[in-house]
């Protein structure tokens, strides 16, 4: 009678300890590029895992819809988990593992407290390195958790995050059409106000123009000077002297 309750208690002492904290995207301001096209940023788990010393911490990326049958046995570098394949066929991948060391409670003053999920591009098709943190594929929807591993044993778990969406570009046939009438009326004004420049532009050439010919005929007529008479005057009272008496 022994027996069979030692076979149920034993899977339950090898069960996983799911832990009240989810994972959410960074608040830390002023942070630029929280969400991209290929990358989004995360809040590191400070404070999560205490008591798990000797275990790996490693995150769990997963299409939105294979988040609920992701299977915690499967190991990190493994091609069930590897980054290369993902989503298609592997449809979560294990990266960025770190040791509770590298998420000290409290956090120091200074640290660093995210993590930027697809910041690696160097590594996105190299199959040797399986847990590469590589861009991701699409706009998602994701989810994401962080997984404790004692060597290959699952030991504690988060929940998934909510559903995570990344940016896509605007097709041009997205584009509102309000925006083009506004551009269109920017183009207008700016079509009214050249006109208006060159208008005032011409008018100043012509006003030039005017006052240059105008002082240029008045310094091409000359009128002939009067002829000036100068009268010669003898001093009679030279003259009316005799010689003899000098």
């Amino acid at each position: 009678t022994m027996l069979p309750l030692l076979l149920l208690l034993l899977p339950a002492a090898h069960a996983i300890v799911e832990l009240q904290y989810k994972p959410v995207l960074t608040q830390t301001p002023p942070l630029e590029g929280l969400i991209t096209a290929s990358t989004f940023v995360l809040d590191q788990p400070r404070c999560v895992f205490g008591g798990y010393e000797n275990a790996d911490i490693w995150l769990v990326v997963a299409l939105d819809k294979a988040a609920s049958t992701f299977n915690n046995t499967a190991g990190p570098g493994t091609p069930e988990t590897a980054f290369q394949r993902f989503p298609d066929p592997v449809p979560a991948y294990m990266t960025l593992n770190a040791t509770l060391a590298n998420y000290p409670c409290p956090k120091p003053a200074g640290d660093i407290t995210v993590l930027r999920v697809g910041s690696e591009t160097s590594c996105a098709q190299d199959e040797a390195r399986p847990t590469c943190n590589g861009p991701l594929p699409g706009p998602g929807p994701y989810r994401v958790k962080f997984l404790a591993l004692e060597g290959s044993e699952p030991v504690a778990e988060t929940a998934w995050s909510e559903p995570i969406m990344l940016r896509t570009a605007k097709s041009p046939s997205s584009i509102s059409t309000a925006d083009r009438g506004h551009s269109a009326g920017m183009i207008a004004i700016t079509t009214i106000l050249s006109i208006l420049f060159a208008i005032l532009l011409a008018g100043l050439v012509a006003m030039l123009v005017f006052w240059g010919s105008d002082s240029c005929g008045g310094s091409s007529t000359f009128s002939k000077p009067e002829s000036v008479t100068v009268r010669r005057y003898n001093t009679h009272h030279v003259y009316d002297q005799p010689a003899a008496r000098l």
